[in-house]
């Protein structure tokens, strides 16, 4: 592996707390990788110690091919940027929000300028520039918060959580802009979250942080495809069933839940067996859906949670399964307690774990 950043036996305590424990890593140049875990898992302390901003208590980090140390780790710090979770900004516009890494590094008025405006537009914010920043909605205050790490163009970017809370259209906007600053410039990230399937689509590799401790380190597809009992450990998953697994002669297999529920996936096992599927790939309708999905279950509506933009439904369908689908689906389909639905959903949305 062309090692980019290679953390070594890293470990971090505070006190008698121990919130990094031997972890070894090593980032590729250019690559994206994401780091999931539950809360507490010592995300945010393996982020401070890449962006050099403390220092281990045991092991080593090598920058570049070079070991960090003392001597060098200001100068380090220059070379990688790290966007928080939560969001500090000056009580200023955004355009001055955006300058002033630029400003501390001097650089001309009109380099500033140039740069900036091409932030904006990476972040969706053209025209915002003499907006102040405390008027901003939380979505685009992050947006903003992302652009003035980006305008400085490090080698590593690092990002705390870049997506929690947010809508779908900012998270959406932020996640095209990370995509398009990795292949443009080959700005290497490294981005942290606690929800197991956000970087599916955006991310090489995926380390699972647990208590810790580095449990697995893979590419997105071995980690989600092949959902581990490391991963269904952390994630507050839904939809997870065991039962008796069968072969079909068409590759599949079908897994029996209890004598009246029946599921098809599109992986082969025999015996024992775990699945899960995700709430957001289910279709939920009135009526059957004319579809290749070899999933249709019948249930009623027990529960409905409103999600924001989203509305998740609790469905008995012989056995408590969650379904999400948009605010807008939910009204049009006029779906109410006790409302009979019908879950439709592919056997290659069914992991097996």
């Amino acid at each position: 592996m062309n090692s980019f950043v290679r953390l070594q036996g890293l470990t971090k305590r505070y006190n008698d707390a121990t919130a990094l424990e031997d972890v070894n890593l090593e980032v590729k140049r250019s690559e994206v990788i994401t780091v999931i875990g539950p809360n507490g898992s010592g995300k945010t302390t393996l982020l401070r110690m890449m962006a050099f901003l403390d220092k281990p208590t045991e092991g080593e980090i090598y920058f570049d091919g070079g070991k960090v140390d003392d001597n060098n780790r200001n100068h380090l710090r220059t070379k990688c940027t790290m966007v928080f979770q939560k969001t500090a900004l000056f009580d200023a516009t955004v355009y001055n929000n955006i300058a002033y890494g630029l400003r501390m590094r001097k650089r001309s008025k009109g380099e500033i300028k140039e740069r900036i405006l091409e932030i904006l537009e990476l972040v969706r914010l053209e025209g915002y520039e003499k907006r102040q920043t405390k008027k901003l909605s939380g979505g685009e205050q992050q947006r903003v918060s992302l652009a003035r790490a980006l305008v400085l163009n490090t080698e590593l970017l690092l990002l705390d959580e870049p997506t929690a809370n947010l809508d779908p259209r900012n998270a959406t906007i932020i996640e095209e802009a990370i995509t398009r600053v990795n292949r443009e410039y080959d700005t290497t990230v490294v981005a942290t979250t606690h929800n197991m399937f956000q970087a599916e689509d955006t991310t090489e590799r995926v380390a699972l942080l647990l208590n810790g401790r580095i449990a697995e380190i893979g590419t997105a597809s071995e980690i989600f495809r092949n959902a581990s009992k490391n991963l269904a450990s952390f994630a507050r998953l839904e939809n997870v069933f065991s039962g008796i697994s069968k072969t079909r002669k068409d590759g599949t297999s079908l897994i029996e839940i209890n004598d009246n529920l029946w599921i098809e996936a599109a992986s082969r096992k025999e015996g024992k067996a775990t699945i899960l599927v995700r709430p957001e790939d289910v279709i939920v309708s009135r009526k059957t859906v004319n579809s290749s999905a070899r999933n249709v279950l019948a249930g009623k509506i027990v529960g409905i949670s409103d999600m924001g933009s989203t509305v998740k439904l609790n469905v008995d369908v012989g056995k408590p399964f969650v379904a999400q689908i948009t605010k807008r689906s939910f009204s049009e389909m006029r779906l109410n307690l006790n409302s009979e639905v019908f879950l439709t959903f592919k056997a290659s949305s069914v992991y097996m774990v």
